[in-house]
């Protein structure tokens, strides 16, 4: 479950991570205050790499010398800089051992870094043709729905249903307290202005806090748009071709569909407005065109589909009629 012309967010934005470490100890008591240990990321991914930072206020760490061990398998030794470590499956162990040397002195700390797998999957609650195969973009004055896809494991490798986890939501650096709680996996947020970015985030934790896990990503709204296609009496609406430009009316009459994209629909659908000539002509999805007359000529038909003040999207289509006489599908 890791993340066309409207995909949301590359799986690069779906951050799902999880992880837990803590202060084990050190030679000659607590080493804790000597230096510090950060590990980046946060939540490190299963199968990945956790990047550790040594911090200290009281030793030069220029000339200290470092050695750092994983399970017993020493994995690094020299100056003191960032270290990286592999990481295993979701919810293995890695107890990490850091000894820092500096003035004939040595200074131990130990950590345990539990890797967890938490995605979080965007739902952009906006406009999209039935049967579109991809996903609409993020809405201008809409919403989004953000879904946390949570899978903590214990050191044994066993599963934890997501229902019984706690989800804790952040938005842009505030908790939404009233989206947080035990099976709260989902939260709506509304989308950013434009030109803006709002950050979402969530910690997932078990019940008796042993495993902690979690995930962020970054939404940005995106233009919407509106396309026009030909209702075809036999095949229906053509998908596969969306009109622009020049189209000509072979026919006694052509019907044309609008279908807007990544319009915010949490007060209904978008409102479509055609027009013919500068002229409005009708509403709604749908618009029969039938030429009058046995002459040739030329029209102008645009549309607008809107919701909001600043959700708008428009159309422009050259029409052409009276030049050929169409044939029906079985070429008669």
């Amino acid at each position: 479950m890791r993340s066309g012309l409207f995909t949301v967010f590359t799986l690069a934005l779906l951050l799902p991570v999880a992880a837990s470490a803590q202060a084990l100890g050190g030679i000659g008591g607590d080493t804790s205050s000597v230096f510090t240990i950060s590990v980046n990321p946060q939540y490190p991914l299963p199968h990945s790499q956790a990047t550790l930072s040594f911090l200290s206020s009281s030793l030069d760490l220029s000339n200290s010398t470092l050695k750092v061990s994983v399970g017993g398998k020493n994995i690094y030794q020299g100056s003191v800089q960032p270290v990286s470590i592999t990481l295993g499956s979701a919810g293995a162990v890695a107890n990490v051992t850091t000894e820092l040397s500096s003035g004939g002195t040595k200074y131990t700390q130990s950590l345990s870094i539990q890797p967890q797998d938490v995605v979080l999957i965007a739902e952009p609650i906006s406009s999209s043709p039935v049967l579109y195969p991809g996903k609409p973009r993020i809405p201008l004055e809409g919403d989004v729905r953000v879904v946390a896809m949570a899978n903590l494991r214990s050191a044994s490798g066993k599963a934890l249903s997501p229902s019984a986890l706690s989800y804790s939501w952040t938005v842009d650096s505030t908790r939404i307290a009233n989206s947080s709680g035990i099976g709260k996996s989902t939260v709506i947020v509304a989308s950013p202005l434009q030109y803006r970015v709002r950050d979402v985030s969530v910690a997932v934790v078990s019940q008796d806090g042993s495993l902690v896990g979690g995930a962020s990503l970054s939404l940005m709204p995106q233009e919407p748009s509106v396309r026009i296609y030909e209702n075809d009496p036999l095949l229906g609406i053509r998908y596969d071709r969306a009109l622009g430009g020049n189209y000509a009316i072979r026919g006694a009459e052509a019907t044309l569909f609008a279908a807007p994209f990544s319009l915010p629909t949490t007060n209904g659908s978008p409102f479509i407005q055609w027009f013919l000539g500068g002229a409005t002509a009708q509403t709604g999805s749908l618009i029969t065109l039938r030429p009058a007359g046995s002459g040739e000529g030329i029209a102008s038909l645009s549309l607008t589909a809107s919701a909001g003040s600043n959700a708008i999207a428009t159309a422009i289509l050259s029409l052409t009629f009276g030049a050929t006489k169409g044939t029906n599908f079985f070429g008669l």
